[in-house]
């Protein structure tokens, strides 16, 4: 799998690479920053899109939940292991444009404070890439035993919320948020972040049930205890995730949002 691990870190660099490039010469008003951010969330989008396409493909061929397997389940570990590396690079950037606009920065603190303040305000998004990258994909590549595609493919499924959570952001980026597409888009964000992130999981237990015929309920006193604590481990931050997205949509819906360009 080492072709698709090469394939990922030529084609997520390289699309932003791409996009960034357009988005200077269609938006020749816009910024560096600007730019560079709108290219990270059109990036994203894809990697939601090809993630979620992956774990539909997946979920549907793997009809025994445990031990049906399908060659997209581990390939897209491999592809997905450049995005993470490249999406902190991609963070610590937009933290470096936000330090320098606001000209806090000298000529000796660009790195430390750019990562100060990425470590302050996006902290809980930089521990879970680490733990996806130092945790989750050598579980998934090397230590399930060839077994589980069903709920890898699953995992990938809950990517489809994020095409939309990066438009939100770009109709904010060109001053949109009063429109009527931003509030649309904020409701299929509610709806996709819940479906595909938080029952999500209840799905895979309901699968499981369903696959050995016993009851829901029993479900997590069957399988392995470290199943349990990876499953609770995966949904306790998307909760937290929901809870803030539920928090800007009462915002969104209760009042006309303040205009300016999301940073």
């Amino acid at each position: 799998m080492w072709h698709v691990l090469a394939a990922g870190s030529l084609f997520f660099p390289g699309l932003y690479l791409l996009c960034s490039r357009c988005a200077r010469r269609t938006l020749p008003q816009w910024t560096e920053a600007d730019c560079s951010l709108l290219s990270t969330r059109i990036v994203s989008s894809v990697q939601g899109v090809l993630a979620a396409s992956s774990g539909i493909i997946v979920i549907t061929a793997c009809k025994d939940v445990k031990f049906d397997r399908h060659w997209l389940a581990t390939a897209y570990i491999w592809f997905i292991i450049p995005y993470m590396v490249y999406d902190i690079y991609a963070m610590y950037l937009r933290h470096w444009y936000r330090c320098h606009d606001k000209q806090i920065m000298n000529g000796k603190d660009h790195f430390s404070t750019a990562m100060n303040s990425l470590l302050r305000k996006d902290f809980l998004m930089l521990v879970h890439h680490v733990v996806i990258l130092t945790i989750l994909v050598p579980i998934g590549l090397f230590l399930r035993r060839d077994i589980g595609d069903f709920f890898v493919g699953c995992l990938y499924v809950a990517e489809m919320s994020t095409p939309f959570v990066s438009l939100g952001k770009v109709l904010i980026q060109m001053n949109l948020q009063n429109s009527l597409l931003h509030k649309v888009n904020g409701a299929l964000v509610l709806i996709s972040f819940f479906l595909c992130r938080i029952c999500l999981f209840p799905f895979m237990y309901y699968a499981y049930s369903q696959q050995y015929g016993i009851p829901l309920y029993k479900v997590p006193f069957s399988i392995p205890l470290h199943c349990n604590i990876a499953n609770a481990s995966i949904m306790a931050p998307q909760i937290y995730w929901f809870w803030l997205i539920c928090k800007k949509a009462l915002r969104l819906y209760r009042g006309p949002a303040r205009s300016g360009k999301d940073r």
